[in-house]
């Protein structure tokens, strides 16, 4: 299948996989761009620009295909050092950047000297043609079914994709609520040129998480998440557990006078204890709606794959057989269908 994305990006298949903390290490990289998509390391997972470096190098021993990194750009009173990890980038022949977070403007020169293309990840048409204008090469239109933060206008992709593609000049890929071949061809049909998918890839076998995780997304249902952080305008959409649970009790609680230490114990430094360890009750994680639509952990290849093969029997065959009974139909009864 040839897009826009597919062009843009020298890959096979129109599929990018989000970068996730502690979830976009090398082996699911790899074993995305292996199979034809964009894999994606997580550059802020990698503590220091040293050790991003070293995990492009190990992704370069696993693939010879194009992968890119995520950079999320955080408020911080002390900001990572991004000049260095954009080096570390640039240095490991990296060709693909998804920044997510606020306006990577600052940095955007710095990327584009280096020929690195960017796929910003928005929440809004208005961020969307924001980062068109400051020179993104691709847009990430992530609605309000995702996981982690789907900014403050709660809009569905429903509506949210066909008004970026009223929109925007530059091609852009659905995100939220991604998960099969349905999910692609719904995407390509309200104009986007691919899709992101993020908490899919996670229930894959080479995600290198711990397997309570995957077994943790098979078990929910469209039912099992929860968004958590609003009155901070911080907006997270998690998986619910017992740490979600005090979290949201305390939220209650405090209400509008809600800070951020008061949940200190429940967002911060989570990551590690639930991906790693498997604790499952840690507190909040990222996780999609879309974790409804998650009923096996394949490999990598297997599931790409199968979305392949699917959307084109859906386009061929679905799609196309309605063309088809329509023109053997009456005019009469076409009118009235």
């Amino acid at each position: 299948m040839k897009t826009a994305i597919t062009e843009l990006f020298g890959i096979k298949h129109p599929i990018i996989q989000g970068g996730m903390h502690y979830v976009g290490f090398a082996e699911l990289a790899a074993a995305v761009s292996n199979a034809g998509g964009l894999g994606i390391i997580t550059g802020l997972t990698q503590r220091t620009p040293e050790l991003l470096a070293k995990e492009i190098a190990r992704c370069r021993d696993m693939t010879d295909k194009p992968f890119g990194v995520n950079l999320t750009f955080l408020p911080s009173f002390t900001a990572p050092p991004y000049p260095e990890y954009i080096a570390a980038i640039k240095e490991g022949g990296v060709k693909a950047v998804e920044t997510a977070g606020r306006s990577p403007e600052q940095y955007m020169s710095a990327l584009k000297a280096a020929g690195i293309k960017v796929i910003h990840k928005c929440t809004s048409v208005r961020h969307s043609l924001k980062a068109e204008k400051i020179g993104c090469d691709a847009v990430s239109v992530d609605g309000f079914e995702c996981g982690g933060h789907p900014g403050e206008d709660d809009i569905p992709n429903m509506i949210l994709l066909p008004r970026a593609a009223d929109e925007l000049k530059i091609p852009f890929v659905a995100s939220g609520g991604m998960a099969d071949a349905r999910s692609l061809v719904a995407a390509l049909s309200m104009g986007a040129a691919g899709m992101n998918m993020g908490t899919r890839f996670v229930a894959t076998k080479e995600a290198p998480v711990h397997d309570n995780v995957k077994q943790a997304l098979v078990k929910a249902t469209e039912l099992d998440t929860v968004l958590v952080m609003r009155a901070l305008r911080n907006t997270e959409r998690v998986l619910k557990n017992k740490g979600v649970t005090h979290l949201l009790e305390v939220e209650r609680e405090k209400g509008a006078s809600l800070k951020i230490e008061d949940i200190h114990e429940q967002v911060a430094g989570v990551y590690p204890r639930v991906m790693v360890d498997g604790d499952m009750d840690a507190g909040a994680w990222s996780c999609g709606m879309v974790v409804g639509l998650i009923n096996d952990i394949p490999t990598v290849r297997e599931l790409i794959e199968r979305i392949m093969a699917d959307a084109e029997r859906i386009i061929r065959q679905r799609l196309t057989g309605f063309l088809e009974g329509a023109e053997q139909r009456p005019a009469a009864a076409r009118a009235i269908a």
